[in-house]
């Protein structure tokens, strides 16, 4: 069973990470996957690039932790995390949540579960640079309202 957490400066490959989650694995019949992106709009500004930081081994254990929670609700499999910091451009891949599961179902609650709780727990801060200038992204309160249905 593979629990793989990684803070990142580097992109990743996708197809590499499902691959990863794929082999040798042929208990599990799901494989759930998300990938977020930097997008060019955030609360009616035009976003130019994201920048990322993030307080190095406290976030590993907040993801190993979120992880281990997930494990403890559904039957899983394998598991990766992938979280990018740094500087990135529009379009560029920020993280990536793989699941694997016996059944769809677990997969599916579990990678949401997974992203919810990063959201309002791990402990990253985005500052975006809009056409008005730099400015820090707060949480937001949609996303504390989805992490807390769990």
């Amino acid at each position: 069973m593979i629990n793989s957490i990684k803070v990142q400066l580097e992109d990743f490959d996708f197809a590499k990470e499902v691959d990863t989650l794929e082999k040798e694995n042929i208990s599990d019949g799901a494989l759930v996957t998300f990938v977020g992106r930097v997008r060019n709009q955030n609360d009616g500004c035009q976003v130019e690039h994201l920048h990322l930081e993030h307080y190095a081994g406290m976030t590993e254990k907040c993801l190993t932790k979120i992880t281990e929670q997930a494990r403890e609700k559904w039957q899983l499999g394998n598991i990766s995390v992938i979280h990018r910091f740094g500087t990135l451009t529009l379009g560029e891949k920020i993280v990536f949540v793989g699941v694997t599961s016996k059944h769809r179902q677990d997969a599916f609650q579990a990678a949401e579960f997974i992203m919810d709780y990063l959201k309002v727990q791990a402990p990253f801060w985005k500052k975006e640079l809009t056409e008005h200038g730099e400015r820090w992204v707060s949480a937001k309160e949609k996303d504390n309202k989805e992490a807390s249905k769990w």
